[in-house]
This record gives C-alpha cells, structure tokens and sequence, in this order.
C-alpha cells in the first residue's frame, strides 16, 4: 500500500476541535458538531474527511454508516502499521542489496589491480606498430610533444618524415619541444630542418649528453625505448631500441616529464643561423673530457656523445695535441694538473634563446 502526503498531514485545529466533540458525543454527528464549531457544511465535511483518513473516525461495527472516534493509539497503529511494514521490508531489501555487491569488492579491487598493470604499460616489439602509435599519439595530442632525440645527424627519409610531422601538429596549435645532442648542429641537413621547424614555433634544444630517446605526449603517455641486444655481447655499438614502452601511470608519467624538463632546463638553443659555436665546441670538450677522465673506451664515448667513432678519435686526438700528451693517460693526468674540468661553470657564455 502506498501512502500519499494527504494521508499523513497535521492535524489541525478545526479537525482536532471536532474530533474532541466526537469523543464527547461517542460519534461523530455532522449536524451537532457544526453548530457546536459554527462550522460551514463544506468545513464539516472536510473534517470529517480528515479524521477518516487520519483513522481517528472509523465506522462503527454492524452500523458502518456511523463514524465513531477511536483512540489516537489505535488510529496510529491502523495508519501506520502497514506503513511500517513496507519500511522494514524496504531496509531488509536494501541490506541484501548492500550485502551483495560489498561481496564484490575484492573482485573489483583485484580486477582494477590487473587493469591497472596492464594498462600502465604496454610492450611494443614490432615497429610497424610503434610507428602506427606514434602516428596515432601525433595526431590526438591538444596540448604538447616533448621528445630527447639522442645521436648526432638525422637521416634524409627520418629528418622529411619529421618535418612533416612537427608541421602538422604545430598547424594544430600543439606546442612541441625537442631536445637534441651538441653534436647534431654539425650537420647541414639537421640545421635545415631545425630552421623550418623552429621558424613553425618548435622550440630545439640540445645537451652533451642525454639519457635515451624519450616521447612525452599532453604529459599523459610516454614512449620509451626497449634496447634489444645486437648479435655479439661485445658489439661496440651497444643495444638497439627495435621497440616501445607505452606509459600511462600518471606517477611515472609526471616522473619521466620532471627529467625532460631538467634536461631542457640544462639545454641551449638550437638558433641553425648563429655562428655563435665556440661555447658548443667546449662543451663537447668538457664532455669528452670527463668520459676520458672516467675511462670510458672512444666507442663508449663516441655513443655516448652521439657521434661516430672516427669523429671522437679526432676531437681526442686534438685534445691530446692541445694537451701536449703522448698517449690517453698522459692526457688525462695533464688534464687533472690544468684543472680544465674546473673551468666550465654557470657562468660560461651560451647561445642567446
């Protein structure tokens, strides 16, 4: 049974004042009533209904014509017992309901658990496929790109499939930030497209040395390089990104964009029509003068510097001249006694941004 807002409403003060008449009389009598409260037909009438719904009028037994009052407790139990019912049975029903699916929760925390994982990160070994992801990342991003590009001068094919990229997402009004290494100014095809780039409003950089390729796209996704060994251990040219890791955990995501920006930060900009690069020039020195200082090998090196083997050789060898050093540990001894590694500071001179 249903109740509406009628069948619950206050009781007021003409209702209240026949039904007190009611009692007095052992029934409810319209005509009496009504003079007694110089009641109107339609008042009386309308307070008859009232006590009725209100239960305190309830026909008389054998005599269902006559209204006779009943006790407010009686009436309270008639009106609201079934109400009640339907209230308890209500709250059972929603504490089997709330039993139920709480039941589910180690179900849904453990499949979050998995999807989560799952979803953080996504091994891709087939480069068609990191490729149709990069397409796909390039052309939904809304707000910016930011990639490091380790190694020196890009190929002819990978430097045209760039600049068309790099243009497409600047026409969308994307902001795009790219970092590369010192020693990819040297090449006039590189500086060609970095020219056309930039002049778009891409905005290049480049360090001495950076950690690995690294793809930031809207600060929400991260691809990352899976090194896949070439054959021989000893290959001088070390592990070969033939593959991506998609990044989606929001922690490691704002992780890998703080190293980027640190990066940047650290960084000087790439203007291709300055001739301004003698501050370039020393930081390659400096650079490859802490490798050696380290021990590194000129292919470790080289690959750390993003060069070839043959042009480190030549910028040791010219160190070792300047030095005046017969040999890498003579070099390296003069080095510590010059206190060259010493003179590069904060205040040395970049290139205007």
């Amino acid at each position: 049974m249903n109740y509406s807002h009628s069948e619950f409403a206050e009781l007021d003060d003409i209702s209240a004042a026949a039904y007190g008449q009611a009692v007095e009389l052992g029934r409810f009598v319209r005509d009496d009533i009504a003079v007694r409260l110089a009641l109107s037909p339609a008042e009386i009438e309308r307070t008859e209904k009232v006590l009725t719904l209100l239960r305190l009028l309830q026909p008389m037994p054998g005599n269902p014509s006559v209204l006779v009052p009943v006790g407010p407790d009686v009436a309270t139990a008639d009106l609201v017992s079934s109400a009640e019912d339907q209230i308890r049975d209500l709250q059972q029903a929603v504490t089997d309901v709330r039993s139920r699916l709480m039941s589910l929760t180690p179900v849904y925390f453990e499949g979050r658990r998995l999807r989560n994982r799952l979803e953080a990160f996504d091994a891709i070994t087939d480069p068609a496929t990191v490729q149709s992801m990069l397409d796909h990342l390039s052309s939904h991003c809304r707000h910016e790109v930011a990639s490091v590009a380790p190694g020196g001068a890009r190929p002819g094919d990978v430097l045209q499939a760039a600049r068309k990229s790099a243009l497409g997402i600047r026409e969308r009004g994307v902001a795009m930030r790219v970092i590369y290494q010192h020693t990819a100014r040297s090449d006039l095809a590189t500086r060609a497209y970095v020219r056309d780039v930039t002049a778009a409003g891409v905005e290049v950089r480049t360090a001495d040395q950076v950690i690995d390729r690294i793809l930031i796209y809207d600060r929400e996704t991260v691809l990352l390089p899976t090194p896949s060994l070439r054959a021989g251990a000893d290959d001088a040219d070390g592990p070969v990104a033939i593959g991506a890791i998609v990044v989606r955990e929001p922690t490691l995501v704002g992780f890998v964009c703080n190293v980027f920006e640190h990066l940047w930060d650290g960084a000087t900009p790439f203007v291709p029509d300055t001739s301004r690069a003698p501050s370039i020039a020393d930081d390659l020195k400096q650079s490859i003068l802490r490798l050696m200082a380290k021990g590194y090998k000129d292919e470790m090196v080289a690959r750390r510097l993003g060069m070839s083997v043959r042009t480190c050789r030549r910028h040791i060898s010219e160190i070792t001249e300047e030095l005046e050093a017969t040999s890498r540990f003579q070099a390296g001894y003069n080095v510590a006694l010059s206190g060259l590694l010493e003179q590069r500071g904060p205040g040395r001179e970049t290139e205007p941004g």
